[in-house]
């Protein structure tokens, strides 16, 4: 197969231009509500996600897509290019105006991911990897930490679509962690969490349920990077369907998946 790495960057990097001149975000005409709680869209998910989806068209006809705000087909997985999308990871952080969201973009052929990337635009810090040629950070090579869990940091996603079946284990399982970690910290965007982890800012990471989008990105820096991710149970990330997701550093790993696993991550 044949893409242009320097390409896709390049789109992402318009449509991070495009979250940065966005305005009056926290307003009715711009928000509707998905199902679920705390499910948020704005005006600027779906015109970022249109512009990415009809740009990479354009360079690759042969192009399909899996994307947050849009109706999914997950056989697609199996073409010569499938693009998994998130426009926007941190919606409500960009509601707010947090200054803490993303666009991850990531693509599969064949069911195997072969490059993925993590635009920061409030940052200007671009994460990407190619399958085989390592984790970058704004071209410069990346690598996870060599840190124990004593001296780790947890970061951690709350599925807050789930409250109601999660809440409880969630915070569980953070407890657990933080007594024997260095600290934890809740962000509010899984990519960018991901990409940290990546990039040995965080050491450790989990969350209950994760959409493809949210994890496609950065499963493929954290493992170019010499980390490990995985589901709660140590299985192959699904990336038909959402799922719980777990990565560390080798070091913490281990530890990390047997706290994991005994966790109920059913919905």
């Amino acid at each position: 197969m044949h893409f242009d790495p320097e390409l896709l960057m390049a789109l992402m990097r318009q449509a991070g231009a495009m979250m940065l001149r966005a305005h009056d975000v926290d307003t009715d005409s711009n928000v509707t509500v998905k199902p679920g709680t705390a499910n948020f869209v704005t005006v600027y998910d779906v015109m970022i996600q249109d512009f990415l989806l009809s740009s990479i068209k354009k360079a690759i006809p042969d192009a399909y897509f899996i994307a947050e705000e849009k109706d999914n087909d997950a056989s697609v997985l199996q073409k010569d290019y499938c693009f998994i999308i998130d426009p926007i990871d941190g919606t409500t952080n960009f509601i707010h105006d947090c200054r803490h969201s993303c666009i991850s973009l990531a693509l599969f052929s064949h069911g195997e991911p072969v490059f993925g990337a993590i635009f920061h635009p409030y940052l200007d810090e671009m994460f990407h990897a190619e399958r085989g040629k390592g984790a970058y950070l704004n071209g410069r090579p990346i690598r996870v930490s060599d840190r124990p869990m004593e001296l780790g940091i947890l970061a951690y996603g709350t599925a807050p679509y789930y409250k109601e079946q999660l809440a409880d284990k969630t915070f569980a399982l953070c407890r657990e962690l933080f007594l024997v970690c260095t600290d934890v910290h809740r962000f509010g965007s899984a990519a960018l969490d991901l990409a940290g982890v990546a990039a040995g800012r965080n050491d450790l990471f989990f969350e209950f349920r994760l959409s493809p989008w949210d994890i496609a990105a950065g499963y493929l820096l954290i493992t170019e990077a010499g980390g490990i991710i995985t589901d709660m149970q140590g299985n192959p990330i699904d990336f038909s369907a959402p799922c719980p997701v777990i990565a560390a550093n080798p070091i913490i790993y281990p530890e990390l998946l047997v706290r994991a696993r005994g966790y109920d991550a059913t919905v």
